[in-house]
């Protein structure tokens, strides 16, 4: 009999719970943004709080992914957990390539990486990894409307001081893949990380235009997090 911690129970029953497929999920939360944006900037009076409460009411709609309507007449479009590979197949998934040239060895940077636990330090999405094996980790990120977003992440490549290589773990809430890739930018002249992120977000490309709308782009966020790094590490503020 295979053992259940707390933690991945509370994970399986609110997967059994859900009812809503992903678009269903992001869609729910955008309009509840922009409805309850809209009733406290527009509105006044029992208007204002009576369309903010529906608007908060369909951001925990998307957030649990659990509609009280699809329960009561037994209707279920959340369908099965999706393979990294399949979800992520031709234009399946969003495609970021990022780099950037950081005057430190090689060693350093890698190592830094390596030890997943410090990404959210100039990551600013993540809120934090947690090492559960050498090569699997559990990630929590920030969502839109004030959700946390969790998956679990296998290193699948690694070469040191090369490559490190990584995909979700099938049934994740994020479907993704990606690697950091480290080269030799001369003798003295430091080092290019490349950063390559596929990955399919909660409502595919109609959730990436909607995240895009409440003002997040995952290639600019990538982009400052490598300007982060560079200039942590450029700073000797590496110790962890």
């Amino acid at each position: 009999m295979e053992l259940e911690f707390p933690g991945d129970l509370q994970d399986r029953m609110a997967r059994d719970r859900r009812n809503m497929n992903e678009v269903e999920r992001w869609l729910s939360i955008a309009a509840g943004v922009g409805l309850a944006t809209y009733a406290l900037t527009r509105r006044r009076g029992v208007a204002r709080w009576t369309l903010t409460g529906f608007g908060a009411l369909l951001v925990r709609r998307g957030a649990s992914a659990h509609c009280e309507t699809y329960e009561l007449f037994g209707i279920n479009t959340a369908g099965t957990g999706q393979d990294t590979r399949r979800a992520l197949g031709g234009s399946g998934g969003i495609l970021v390539d990022e780099r950037v040239t950081i005057n430190q060895p090689i060693e350093l940077l890698y190592r830094f990486w390596r030890n997943l636990e410090n990404l959210p330090r100039f990551m600013r999405h993540l809120q934090s990894v947690e090492r559960i094996t050498d090569t699997l980790s559990r990630w929590h990120a920030y969502g839109p409307a004030g959700t946390t977003v969790e998956w679990s992440a296998e290193i699948i490549n690694e070469v040191p001081n090369q490559v490190i290589g990584w995909q979700s773990i099938e049934g994740s809430d994020v479907v993704s893949a990606g690697s950091v890739n480290f080269d030799s930018a001369g003798a003295g002249l430091g080092t290019h990380v490349r950063v390559r992120l596929q990955y399919s977000p909660p409502g595919g490309k109609v959730g990436a235009a909607i995240v895009r709308l409440l003002g997040q782009d995952p290639a600019t966020e990538i982009r400052e997090d490598l300007q982060r790094f560079k200039q942590m590490v450029e700073q000797g503020i590496t110790n962890r």
